[in-house]
């Protein structure tokens, strides 16, 4: 791990301004992810700000009939809260399908959504990675490619998004509240917030250089059953070959959305209409345009038939 300079922010603006006005800074709160990446240099920052103690770690119900969860609020804690366990349960099993209790004691919400890529290429840094160093190349392209993305990849990257919390967050259709450097703040839709990967996948979201999360807003509970279904190599310590986070309703409507095929949470519209018409219906939809690999071709088929698993289990 290479020296760096630290110091622990008042406000979500002062956090702002420092990181932004510092080159190399970077912000830190639980660290599960950044941690780990600076161990290995992979991240090398040269100033950590500390957001902490910024306050924004309280869930609170919205005028409109919503939750607005603060950014610092720990996967655990959210979690095991009484109202997202009743109306956004899709939510809760998303979390506690991924990682260990000790890491969702520290892991944070603003945080979550922001984790990088768990690609072997990214964490091998003696192989090219265009994520880890723009225009060096991608090496998991005709590599080994099982794990990987089968669409929204491009021909410089085709890593997908590691997180499980992010899936349900897209299903939900939550809001990313950030503020900047200047005090000005936005309201991003979960579907904006993350980047396919293009010409630079090194960019992985859309957040200004500074720009720090301060809140996820759900709207109004969907109501129905709330299913996330997690298919992985090992019971647990895994990450997903693919998920699926589900609302469905008695009619047979609902909504699908789904991890570990895409450089982001991925959902279409078009599947979520299909949703009546079967799970075969709903993965030619959500695969339109999917570019899989010899290796990861699987991939397709394996959603399809998780999806008609939850659809099962809706009907008991």
């Amino acid at each position: 791990m290479r020296e760096f300079t630290y110091e622990r922010a008042k406000t979500p603006t002062e956090a702002a301004a420092a990181v932004a006005q510092t080159p190399g800074a970077k912000f830190i709160a639980g660290g599960t992810n950044l941690l780990d990446l600076m161990k290995l240099e992979i991240e090398t920052p040269t100033h950590l700000v500390d957001v902490q103690g910024l306050g924004p770690d309280k869930i609170e119900a919205t005028p409109e009939g919503g939750l607005r969860i603060g950014t610092l609020v720990s996967n655990t804690q959210l979690a095991a809260h009484a109202t997202v366990r009743r109306d956004y349960a899709v939510l809760t099993k998303a979390i506690v399908a991924g990682a260990s209790g000790q890491l969702r004691n520290k892991a944070t919400t603003g945080g979550n959504l922001l984790q990088t890529t768990r690609c072997s290429y990214f964490y091998d840094t003696n192989l090219p990675c265009n994520k880890r160093m723009p225009g060096s190349g991608c090496s998991a392209i005709g590599g080994y490619s099982r794990q990987l993305g089968v669409i929204g990849t491009s021909s410089d990257c085709i890593a997908t998004y590691p997180g499980d919390m992010a899936v349900a967050m897209r299903l939900l259709d939550a809001t990313v509240d950030t503020v900047r450097a200047d005090g000005t703040t936005r309201s991003i839709p979960i579907a904006e917030f993350h980047r396919l990967p293009g010409t630079t996948p090194h960019i992985e979201t859309v957040l200004s250089p500074g720009e720090i999360i301060t809140a996820v807003t759900l709207p109004r509970s969907l109501g129905g059953q709330h299913f996330y279904h997690k298919v992985r190599d090992r019971a647990s310590y895994a990450f997903a070959l693919v998920s699926v986070a589900a609302v469905i309703h008695p009619d047979g409507s609902g909504r699908v959305a789904i991890g570990g095929v895409a450089p982001k949470p991925w959902r279409s519209d078009a599947a979520d209409a299909a949703m009546p018409r079967g799970a075969k219906a709903v993965a030619e939809q959500l695969f339109v345009n999917a570019r899989p690999t010899e290796e990861n071709a699987f991939k397709v088929p394996l959603v399809e038939r998780t999806i008609a698993f939850v659809m099962a289990q809706a009907k008991g």
